[in-house]
């Protein structure tokens, strides 16, 4: 085999490599429907009393989408994407507990309620 055939070999190995790497690093697109959701998830989350039941996973949540909008602006998509998807998991999480700790103040309001009737019948 000749040094050019070779060198012609060695210069289709290397096209071919390149041709399949960037193949396989597909471009993400700009994850703007993610970051979207995750904004209105921790906007519920905040209107269902996470700020004050839920507080640490709503911060999760903002810190999250922050570096997710972050990520966007210098074009890592993936990263981006990734990050908005958890603060809106983080932000679902929130809004379940403020939701939840509602419903257990409730149950307790009602239970007193019952005591004090039950207080005021055996009088």
């Amino acid at each position: 085999m000749s040094m050019k055939t070779l060198m012609l070999m060695n210069a289709g190995a290397a096209t071919l490599l390149v041709v399949v790497m960037s193949g396989c690093a597909a471009k993400v697109p700009v994850p703007e429907k993610q970051v979207t959701l995750a904004s209105q998830s921790i906007a519920q989350a905040e209107s269902s009393g996470a700020v004050e039941f839920a507080p640490v996973e709503l911060k999760s949540a903002r810190e999250k989408l922050s570096q997710a909008e972050l990520a966007m602006a210098k074009k890592e998509n993936h990263k981006a994407k990734q990050l908005a998807d958890e603060a809106m998991v983080d932000a679902n999480l929130a809004e379940a507990k403020a939701r939840s700790a509602k419903s257990q103040k409730v149950v307790e309001e009602l239970k007193e309620s019952i005591r004090v009737l039950r207080e005021e019948m055996n009088r």
